[in-house]
């Protein structure tokens, strides 16, 4: 059984309402999506209002960052964790599906970051919020691109980051839609083993690709790699 709270270096994630608990995919997008250019943020589908606080703390509270999420014990998880952290004041919570969401008029982003769902179909679950939270019939790939297409200013950032069939399928799309692939993050358990997530930042205008990958684990469980730890150090406690 999952721990009802995960403590990190500057704030905790509180999780005992919220289907999907903190889990190293949302603590890598975190901590990897660039936000040199990010003054305005959307947190699609923020589940605790983990990769959102990230966020607000590694702009130091300077930033605007709204959350949207559609499963409501998810919503009022993550009002309570944005109420508790520093960055309070900077951080709204909406409690919302993105496809409604995107039909409102907005201000435009710089950033749209997601941790999607990605079950696609016969997803089976006794949590009727967990299969929500992970089955993509809610948000299916091709209508994130097109909200973030709407969404995003000229020169903003998708940021996502997906297993690797999925996140084939996603470039794909967003190739279609008129995104191009600016870098691409690919993430392997252990040494010599097949990447198992890659992370994507997409841009509207045609860029060189950075394409660059890390290890997780040297190995041994829960033995991280230097270059796992210097990416996270800024959130682990026991980094």
């Amino acid at each position: 059984m999952a721990n009802q709270y995960f403590e990190f270096k500057q704030f905790r994630i509180e999780q005992e309402k919220a289907a999907m608990k903190v889990g190293t995919d949302g603590v890598l997008l975190g901590a990897w999506v660039d936000l040199d250019k990010a003054n305005s943020i959307l947190d699609v589908g923020t589940g605790t209002g983990l990769i959102a606080i990230m966020l607000a703390q590694r702009t130091f509270g300077k930033v605007r960052i709204d959350a949207v999420e559609i499963d409501l014990a998810a919503y009022q998880q993550a009002v309570d964790n944005f109420n508790n952290c520093s960055w309070s004041s900077h951080i709204e919570a909406k409690h919302i599906d993105f496809q409604n969401f995107c039909k409102n008029d907005h201000e435009k982003y710089d950033l749209i970051i997601s941790n999607p769902p990605y079950f696609r179909n016969g997803l089976n679950s006794k949590d009727s919020s967990r299969t929500k939270a992970r089955n993509a019939d809610h948000l299916p790939l091709d209508e994130l691109i097109l909200g973030a297409k709407r969404l995003l200013n000229s020169s903003g950032i998708l940021a996502v980051i997906l297993p690797v069939d999925e996140a084939c399928l996603f470039e794909k799309l967003a190739g279609v839609d008129g995104f191009y692939l600016k870098r691409k993050f690919a993430v392997l358990p252990n040494p010599g083993k097949s990447a198992k997530r890659i992370l994507l930042e997409f841009c509207l205008t045609n860029v060189e690709l950075v394409f660059s990958e890390i290890i997780v684990e040297n190995g041994q469980r829960h033995v991280y790699s230097p270059e796992y730890r210097s990416l996270t150090k800024d959130f682990y406690l026991n980094f």
